[in-house]
């Protein structure tokens, strides 16, 4: 019999062996990694197995994960049956379970492990990919269940923990979800077939100075990236957000907040597409006096030709609504509007990538409607790309946006001027006597 008082968020998580595959993100100081080596420990007492812990760099394990065995075998005063060796590093137990360390940096040690039923990854997402896949293939035992335990603080969304347990190719158009990690921050945990995903913050731990809580809260002033990953142990954006303004809202409240706009000014801009591309045509109101852009309708499609947009556009034809598509594409503009459709050419000049860009981000807020699922998806996340030397591209993004472009165009006549812009311009006119 052992007592031992744990933190209750991860109280079914000690005794959960359902799943093969067991995930735990979470902040700074949320208590993951105890409850895993305790998890293991509780384990490897019921059942004889060999247990493999590891991590990216071997050197780092006898600070982090053998140090935290050794004090929870102290702590549960197990110390006369459980032996800690530390050469080779192993922790033994008296039933023959075992608990062997290794790191990713020698991989060729890894090729003598066998019968290992259970492998802990702490940290795993400073482990490669192919390392993650290479210690699948070690997973095997002729009777024992297979179990893989993986714990890390989240990183960034282009980090392989998770394309592979969240979302693939996000924001793309052969974009898989397995779990919508948003899904997971509300439910705390999540099931979804053989993975088991666990979500923790500093506020789960109950045995935390109140003092660390601060510190962590300090850092939403100086570095959000820093916060989002240790105070809310969320995954994010790897690099800049071009529209770091943008938001979702519910379609009534947009619409809503439309209907307020004293004199709203309507666009429509559309981006063509056909085999690898989107066709994306976009409904606008622009808020001329506060600065906000509202999208509150889209078209997406691909694979259709010029009569089947035509089809799907008919609604245009007969409104007339005034439209401004790519002037890439005369062809199309051209059938468009032999089907009625009042839609002519942007401007585009060289350049008018990096200008059309500068002009969106003037806007203090775009807000979109949730009936807009692809604007949502191209648009919330949207960065900057970088060259090979970690230089950002202005008008150069991580993903191909045609909403984004849809956006350019429809605002092809409108510029956004602030307040201090106006100020400038009169000044400037009052200084030439005009």
């Amino acid at each position: 019999m052992i007592e031992k008082e744990v933190n209750p968020h991860f109280e079914d998580f000690l005794f959960d062996w359902e799943q093969k595959f067991q995930f735990l993100v979470g902040g700074y100081g949320s208590s993951k990694s105890y409850h895993v080596a305790l998890k293991i420990i509780l384990k490897l007492l019921e059942e004889k197995r060999t247990a493999l812990v590891v991590r990216e760099v071997y050197e780092t394990i006898r600070e982090s994960c053998f140090a935290l065995f050794e004090e929870l075998i102290i702590d549960l005063e197990l110390e006369n049956s459980i032996k800690a060796v530390t050469s080779p590093m192993q922790i033994r137990f008296p039933n023959g379970s075992k608990i062997i360390f290794k790191g990713m940096d020698k991989p060729q040690k890894l090729k003598s492990i066998h019968n290992v039923s259970l492998i802990w990854l702490e940290e795993c997402s400073e482990i490669k990919y192919e390392g993650f896949k290479e210690l699948i293939g070690r997973l095997r035992h002729p009777v024992l269940k297979l179990h893989m335990i993986l714990s890390t603080n989240p990183v960034d969304e282009g980090n392989w923990t998770y394309s592979h347990f969240f979302i693939k190719n996000k924001a793309q158009e052969d974009e898989v979800v397995f779990l919508d990690d948003e899904k997971l921050y509300e439910k705390r945990t999540v099931v979804v077939g053989d993975t088991y995903y666990h979500h923790s913050t500093a506020d789960d731990n109950l045995f935390l100075p109140e003092s660390y809580i601060q510190e962590l809260e300090k850092t939403k002033v100086y570095d959000l990236d820093f916060y989002r990953v240790a105070r809310k142990g969320r995954f994010g954006v790897s690099g800049t957000k071009v529209l770091p303004q943008f938001e979702s809202k519910p379609h009534d409240e947009v619409m809503a907040e439309i209907k307020a706009i004293y004199r709203p000014m309507y666009r429509a801009g559309m981006d063509f597409g056909f085999e690898e591309s989107y066709n994306a045509l976009l409904r606008m109101a622009i808020d001329d006096k506060n600065k906000v852009l509202y999208i509150y309708w889209e078209y997406y499609s691909k694979k259709k030709d010029d009569p089947e947009i035509a089809d799907d556009l008919q609604e245009f034809a007969a409104t007339k609504e005034k439209v401004k598509g790519d002037s890439a594409e005369p062809k199309t503009i051209y059938y468009l509007r032999k089907r009625g459709l009042n839609i002519t050419g942007a401007y585009k000049p060289k350049g008018s990538r990096l200008q059309n860009t500068k002009k969106v981000k003037r806007f203090h807020r775009i807000v979109c409607s949730d009936k807009c699922p692809n604007t949502i998806r191209e648009l919330k996340n949207l960065t900057y790309k970088k060259d090979k030397q970690g230089n950002t591209i202005y008008d150069e993004f991580n993903i191909d946006p045609h909403t984004f472009s849809a956006v350019w165009y429809g605002l092809d006549d409108y510029e956004v001027v602030d307040l201090k812009d106006k100020k400038e311009k009169v000044k400037a006119i009052k200084e030439l006597g005009l």
